[in-house]
């Protein structure tokens, strides 16, 4: 997400959706058109523009391919074995399918406003059918948080909510992020990709501070993606007792988990 390249769509793929008849019923949301490109044995999502909204390597089809995505995984290091774990903006289901695959045991639950998003992902980026374990629901994600049922249940929340302009995250208020932190157990970690050199990150820092008990940076990777990671419940951060789980991760799931421990070590500096 948030990383830029020419799309290799043909041109008339861009072009604006013709005007809806007016209705009185209740507005739907406007979306850009989805389109693909691929390069090197990578498939890439976009929203009609050159910023990149997720991506897959078509011969490894459950590994998160980009960086950031990757760090989004951050929270493994101080949980081993999630119950349920939710993601909030489906891009191509790269943490989905990761997490679907590494945490058997666990539920894993998608959420995309965008009904094109998610019938890609099936078609074109090898998302799995929803069974008893994954359930890829078509919502908004402000109703996903601020529905009770749904307050207390989350050991990780996964959050990478742009849109096709790519201007920050399209939620980002102080009462966005409490309903985030309302979903969480109390020992539940949410991630953040944000985007480190625009005006949205110190916005969605603040509004994070305010809801959550302690919010780390890690630092910035791509062009300019930088992974918050916002604890409920404040916590020591032993950098020793993480390396030794990041070594862990590393020998199970091939992240790079090492370097998350360094990215936190520089930032507590």
């Amino acid at each position: 997400m948030l990383i830029k390249r020419k799309s290799i769509e043909k041109e008339e793929s861009l072009r604006p959706a013709s005007r809806p008849a007016a209705k009185p019923a209740t507005r739907k949301p406007k979306f850009a058109p989805v389109t693909l490109s691929e390069l090197d044995g990578v498939r890439y999502l976009h929203f009609g523009t050159e910023w990149v909204q997720g991506a897959m390597r078509i011969r490894k089809p459950d590994w998160p391919e980009l960086e950031y995505a990757q760090q989004m995984m951050a929270w493994m290091l101080w949980h081993a074995a999630p119950a349920h774990i939710a993601q909030l903006g489906l891009g191509t289901g790269a943490l989905t399918k990761f997490c679907y695959k590494t945490f058997p045991d666990a539920r894993v639950s998608a959420i995309e406003l965008n009904a094109s998003v998610i019938s890609i992902c099936y078609s074109m980026f090898k998302l799995p059918d929803n069974d008893g374990r994954l359930d890829v629901l078509e919502m908004d994600a402000m109703d996903y948080v601020t529905n009770p049922a749904n307050h207390g249940t989350l050991d990780a929340l996964q959050v990478d909510l742009y849109d096709a302009t790519a201007r920050g995250p399209v939620l980002d208020t102080p009462e966005f992020y409490q309903a985030c932190a309302a979903c969480l157990n109390d020992d539940g970690i949410m991630t953040v990709n944000l985007f480190g050199d625009h005006p949205s990150y110190a916005k969605n820092l603040k509004a994070m501070k305010f809801a959550f008990a302690q919010v780390v940076s890690l630092p910035e990777v791509h062009d300019g993606n930088v992974v918050a990671i916002a604890f409920k419940t404040r916590r020591t951060i032993d950098l020793a007792a993480l390396a030794g789980r990041a070594a862990q991760i590393v020998a199970d799931t091939k992240l790079p988990a090492k370097s998350w421990v360094k990215g936190l070590q520089a930032a507590l500096a």
